[in-house]
């Protein structure tokens, strides 16, 4: 894959991970929906929680698609991801989700920005 492809993929699957923690994650945390409070009991938390919840998971998603904060975004992500991961793991739910998209965070960093990859690699030399 040439660099330019690359660093379209990456922000292809930037956006995409953008997109769905902004518009259908942050968002409806927000709002009453059918549903919700079914939801909110079996999880073990209180409505006031969410929009707290909503204000992290957007703030950290904005830092992320912002190139010169990229970096910071994608550890933010991760840690609120892990929190995710835990409820689901308490509850008894699938857990996996959340890992699937903390990984579509880093891919998509990674191949906008090759140095992390040659850092997760334990590579130091520049190509």
């Amino acid at each position: 894959m040439t660099a330019k492809a690359q660093h379209i993929t990456g922000w292809i699957l930037t956006g995409l991970v953008g997109l769905f923690l902004i518009g259908a994650s942050g968002v409806p945390k927000f709002l009453d929906w059918e549903g919700r409070d079914a939801m909110l009991t079996h999880m073990g938390m209180s409505p006031s929680l969410m929009p707290v919840i909503g204000v992290i998971e957007i703030a950290v998603t904005l830092l992320y698609l912002i190139p010169r904060t990229a970096f910071l975004g994608a550890i933010l992500i991760t840690g609120y991801l892990g929190g995710a991961v835990m409820t689901h793991l308490r509850i008894g739910d699938p857990w996996w989700f959340p890992i699937i998209i903390g990984v579509v965070v880093w891919l998509g960093l990674a191949l906008r920005r090759p140095a992390i990859i040659r850092l997760a690699l334990g590579r130091t030399e520049q190509p």
